[in-house]
């Protein structure tokens, strides 16, 4: 009987330590609408490089010219490292364009599919595994112009 409850008391441990990583995470398609790309411009306020996402904060002006603050999720860190991102590739004051998809909640965020930096470098931000749109290709640097 001690066996058993033993036993039970295992498994109940084993399906909670492993179910409640599963319901925090979220797929793409739940907070993101893949009919609605966005293209912002502005000035990076914070870069957060945290699991289980990282987040991009910045600084937009709309048409009215009004600040607005947007909140792109980016990939995990290890594939943003993977994708040669580095904790430094973004700091605040730096100026972006992030392009990506709108949130479904029609909040200031977004789902950053790529950020290019003021200098020209063009970073991929997104997971090819989240279920969003793949981003488009960069340019070629073999094309000629």
């Amino acid at each position: 009987m001690r066996r058993r409850h033993f036993q039970i008391a295992a498994l109940a441990t084993a399906l909670l330590a492993t179910g409640v990583p599963l319901l925090a995470h979220h797929s793409f398609a739940a907070e993101y609408d893949a009919g609605k790309p966005i293209t912002l411009k502005g000035k990076v306020t914070q870069f957060e490089w945290v699991n289980p996402h990282s987040w991009l904060h910045v600084d937009v002006t709309d048409d009215k010219g009004n600040t607005v603050s947007w909140t792109a999720e980016t990939a995990p860190p290890n594939a943003l490292y993977r994708q040669g991102w580095r904790r430094t590739s973004i700091k605040p004051g730096d100026e972006v364009t992030i392009e990506g998809f709108a949130a479904k909640d029609e909040s200031h965020t977004m789902s950053a599919r790529t950020v290019q930096t003021s200098d020209g470098r063009r970073l991929l931000a997104g997971s090819v595994t989240d279920g969003a749109p793949p981003a488009a290709p960069g340019p070629d640097k073999n094309d000629k112009k």
